[in-house]
């Protein structure tokens, strides 16, 4: 991002450039240990490669303000902040006291938890395609486990395209997008198992008009069904008069016409757990992404609104059958970290 990045205060590629491991990192004592437990709000920082408006960190953002508004943490952000400049920033925060510090790394995983290293009494929640290290207990990561809400989405499109023709329009070919994609694809094989798709990743994660102008060659090439999964593809859905699918956020009011479901991240549980543990002096290095699951609320399928009685009976039945099964534990969506491949 070459955006100017900008501080608020909220009071008031590849596998992306992992270098080293364990290895390469001191390790720490449990954060726990000698850690005074928090009575206060927690002092919170988020740093961000993005916008807050961006769909995927919008959903850190709001879940934090969330937690500020109950009067759990004291939050303070930073957004737009370059891969380069990353571990700079969260030194910074570290230095001022900040008791957790979250956000991405997908692009800053050594220099990130060379960071945390240095910082033992101080917790980090981060968002990265990597597992956990134990050496590395004062850092946790998360990640959008959303599958099951893909895949709920997926039926409901398969059911709604009368081409048989799915274009679906992603970041990068990366694991928490390929889960999804895969995810989505899945469900729509449920409703017809001749769809087709057409993919393709725009390399970026935020570019609207790139990702508009890869969704209009979908549309030339028979698509009546585009996976928004960047913003831009909904408004060529609009413009051509093809329906969409939302993915992180819901915006079917700004679509009414055009998007008819969308997989909703919801990631307070993620970041009230992990409050929960500093406040008891008990957060250490764990795997964040269960919380995302549709079983612990971390993820929903978006109420149908303005395609209320629009979608055909069976998919609703399929999709009310599916995720009664995932809340109950009896069915699994298929993680699948694979790059999707157009059919």
């Amino acid at each position: 991002m070459e955006n100017q990045r900008k501080v608020r205060h909220g009071r008031g590629l590849t596998r992306r450039g992992l270098l080293a491991t364990s290895a390469a990192l001191v390790a720490v004592s449990t954060l726990g240990a000698g850690v005074a437990v928090a009575a206060e709000p927690v002092k919170v920082a988020g740093i961000y490669t993005v916008p807050v408006e961006q769909q995927w960190v919008s959903r850190i953002h709001k879940a934090a303000e969330t937690a500020q508004a109950r009067g759990d943490i004291d939050y303070a952000f930073t957004e737009n902040v370059s891969n380069t400049d990353y571990a700079r920033v969260m030194r910074e925060y570290a230095e001022k006291g900040y008791q957790l510090i979250i956000g991405e790394i997908f692009g800053a995983e050594q220099e990130a938890r060379e960071v945390a290293a240095d910082y033992p009494n101080i917790a980090f929640l981060l968002g990265s395609s990597f597992k956990e290290d134990p050496a590395l207990a004062n850092l946790a990561v998360f990640d959008n486990y959303i599958q099951d809400a893909a895949y709920l989405s997926g039926i409901i499109a398969g059911a709604m395209t009368k081409t048989g023709n799915i274009g679906m329009v992603g970041g990068f070919p990366i694991p928490e997008v390929n889960r999804l994609m895969n995810a989505f694809m899945a469900g729509a094989h449920e409703m017809n198992p001749e769809i087709t798709f057409q993919v393709s990743f725009i390399g970026s994660w935020f570019d609207p008009p790139k990702a508009k102008e890869t969704a209009f060659a979908m549309i030339e090439q028979g698509a009546d069904v585009l996976y928004a999964e960047r913003f831009g593809v909904s408004d060529a859905a609009q413009e051509r008069n093809v329906l969409a699918i939302g993915n992180v956020i819901d915006t079917q009011a700004d679509y009414p016409e055009t998007v008819v479901a969308s997989a909703i991240w919801h990631f307070e549980p993620t970041l009230d757990h992990a409050v929960a543990e500093v406040k008891a002096g008990t957060f250490k290095a764990a795997d964040y992404g269960v919380y995302s699951f549709m079983a612990e609320g971390g993820s929903s399928l978006a109420p149908l609104g303005t395609f209320e009685g629009k979608v055909p009976e069976a998919a609703l039945a399929l999709v009310a059958e599916r995720e009664a099964a995932i809340r109950a534990g009896t069915f699994s969506v298929e993680i699948n970290d694979e790059e999707p491949k157009s059919s």
